[in-house]
């Protein structure tokens, strides 16, 4: 069975940065597809952070630059580092996977099928 858990969430002043983790059990990263999304209030879920499995990135244009996605694949887990966060950025974000192939770049929330709870961020002074 997959688990992932995310943590790492809290509140956060504008321009301030927070990490966070997601951690992963239960299948082989490296045939993996991972990526970030959040959901703000009232909206649609949507992708931030994109890794694939030979680890190329890529971000959604609103948190290009001031985000990074990595993994660290001996301890399982994947981060998101947000710096110069801004109130807008303030959502449930969400770690999500799926199997892939090299040549895959999944992109839209329905092609990932496991998901963690989310982790609240709210970024306000």
């Amino acid at each position: 069975e997959v688990q992932l858990v995310e943590s790492g969430g809290g509140l956060v002043q504008p321009g301030g940065s927070l990490t966070l983790s997601c951690t992963a059990a239960g299948y082989t990263r490296s045939a993996y597809c991972m990526a970030w999304f959040r959901q703000a209030p009232g909206m649609e879920r949507k992708g931030v952070a994109f890794i694939a499995r030979g680890g190329d990135r890529d971000y959604a244009d609103s948190v290009r630059g001031r985000f990074t996605i990595s993994q660290d694949s001996a301890k399982g887990t994947l981060y998101l580092q947000m710096n110069s966060l801004k109130p807008e950025d303030t959502a449930i974000y969400y770690c999500a996977g799926v199997e892939c192939e090299d040549w895959s770049r999944p992109r839209a929330t329905y092609a990932y099928t496991d998901w963690g709870q989310g982790t609240q961020v709210t970024v306000s002074s």
